[in-house]
């Protein structure tokens, strides 16, 4: 835990105790502060309570004795309205801060200059986030990896009073905790890539760009994503500014950047006034098999880019590169049975997120199905000459084979146990040298699983279960 302790013997107010505050509530009490806090939940109310956190109505609390409120991230603070204590808040002038916010603050209190890399974007921040903590700890330094990645980041173990470059932060920051983090200033800022996203709380396209932004601008030293429009212009507008960026890319036609993604290598590209531009070749990507797809490239580059900012050699990047595991249902190998390949890419839950996995494979067996979203899978009928057959489960299941029909062959399972033993079956008997079983199925889990990481550690369950039967048999012959 990191004690917050700037706000010691002062009160405030806090609402929303799920994870990320319940661990708020419990730093801000350990460093001396007076906690208020409240949850629309009762639920949440019960269990905050037998914590030991003091709760109080907000509703009718004397806002004038506060400090600050402490805002959780999944409560609106603009769009589409403001929650009520964010009005509450803002009608008494209390400012209206998360939990990201109180750790800049207490590493401006107690531990200056302590390492921060924070990592946002549209798409792919778990990944390089993850990615960066696994390059940096393989390297021998004290990683602590938190945000929005997974574990609050006031559960992390606490600053440093000594020897503050000895501990790096590595922070996946969502749009919804820069917007409440006003003091953000990582020593390296990464951004991705920005499309439309989360626009019904932030109102426009231009606020949810502004917002991310505000990550890079004020770091020490910025990594943006030359792959879109949007990202583009932050990374023009911050080198005009004379700010220390470097760009990286992927898709985009001749963006000159300091780490590109091309081929299947991460390269660099330059030029000195007057010469053609330069390149020199940094890592393979086929050496890292979790990092496979084009979609990576950027995920990579950007890795890379902050590593070499906190002085890895080259050498060490690409080490702990190759040995990155991957996360959980995101294209997770989880093994192979002879020489089918089992590929768990359960958090893709629409058709653009499978598109990246279907992308990155040949001869697929492809698992798909569940409740399907809008538009269902037709946007990748270019990617059909891939799926060796299909195997549908779910709600989606009829829809989805009237899509294939006449493009693809399909088999409609029902449940996922029954599409793995057929499609492990299936791709068994292929010829293709490497046939893959894939489990992305474009469609959110609920008609069948609570949310699509059980859905994954099932299909990851019943993997396993095929991949010991193996063992087993070769045991005994």
């Amino acid at each position: 835990m990191i004690p917050i302790t700037y706000l010691a013997g002062q009160s405030v107010a806090l609402f929303g105790l799920g994870g990320s505050g319940l661990a708020t509530a419990k730093a801000l009490v350990a460093g001396g502060a007076f906690v208020n806090a409240w949850d629309d939940s009762p639920a949440a109310l019960d269990k905050a309570s037998a914590e030991g956190i003091h709760l109080f109505d907000l509703h009718q609390a004397d806002w004038s004795a506060f400090v600050a409120l402490i805002l959780a991230p999944g409560a609106p603070l603009t769009h589409p309205e403001p929650h009520w204590s964010a009005a509450l808040a803002s009608a008494a002038g209390v400012p209206i801060i998360g939990d990201i916010e109180l750790f800049c603050r207490e590493r401006a209190h107690v531990s200056p200059g302590a390492p921060m890399i924070a990592i946002t974007g549209t798409n792919g921040k778990s990944t390089t986030t993850a990615l960066i903590a696994h390059i940096l700890r393989d390297a021998g330094i004290d990683v602590q990896l938190g945000g929005n990645i997974g574990t609050p980041i006031l559960d992390l173990e606490p600053l440093s009073l000594e020897r503050v470059q000895d501990r790096v932060y590595v922070v996946e920051c969502s749009s919804f905790q820069i917007d409440l983090a006003p003091s953000l200033n990582p020593s390296v800022g990464v951004l991705l890539n920005l499309t439309p996203d989360h626009l019904d709380r932030h109102g426009t396209m231009e606020n949810y760009a502004t917002i991310k932004q505000r990550l890079v601008e004020a770091s020490d030293f910025a990594v943006v994503g030359r792959d879109d429009d949007w990202c583009e212009a932050i990374f023009q507008y911050l080198k005009r500014a004379g700010h220390s960026v470097v760009g990286i890319a992927n898709s985009r036609p001749n963006a000159l950047a300091s780490v590109c993604y091309e081929a299947g290598r991460l390269r660099r590209a330059f030029a000195l006034p007057g010469l053609k531009t330069l390149e020199e070749n940094l890592f393979d990507l086929a050496r890292a098999p979790a990092l496979r797809g084009a979609h990576n490239g950027q995920n990579a580059a950007a890795a890379f880019a902050a590593c070499e900012r906190l002085g890895l050699a080259h050498d060490e990047i690409g080490l702990g590169m190759r040995g990155f595991p991957g996360l959980a249902h995101r294209m997770e190998q989880i093994g192979r049975k002879g020489k089918v390949l089992f590929v768990n890419d359960s958090k893709a839950t629409n058709a653009d997120a499978a598109e990246k996995a279907l992308e990155s494979f040949d001869d697929i067996f492809w698992i798909a199905g569940g409740k399907a979203k809008a538009g269902g899978i037709d946007s990748l009928r270019p990617l059909f000459g891939k799926i060796a057959k299909a195997f549908l489960i779910g709600e989606a299941a009829p829809a989805f084979a009237a899509t294939l029909e006449g493009a693809v062959a399909c088999e409609q399972c029902g449940t996922l146990d029954a599409a793995v033993a057929a499609a492990a079956r299936d791709a068994a008997a292929s010829d293709a040298p490497e046939p893959v079983v894939l489990l992305s199925p474009a469609c959110a889990s609920y008609d069948q699983f609570a949310n699509f990481e059980q859905r994954g550690d099932a299909f990851r369950e019943q993997v396993l279960g095929l991949l010991a039967e193996d063992a087993v048999q070769g045991a005994l012959f």
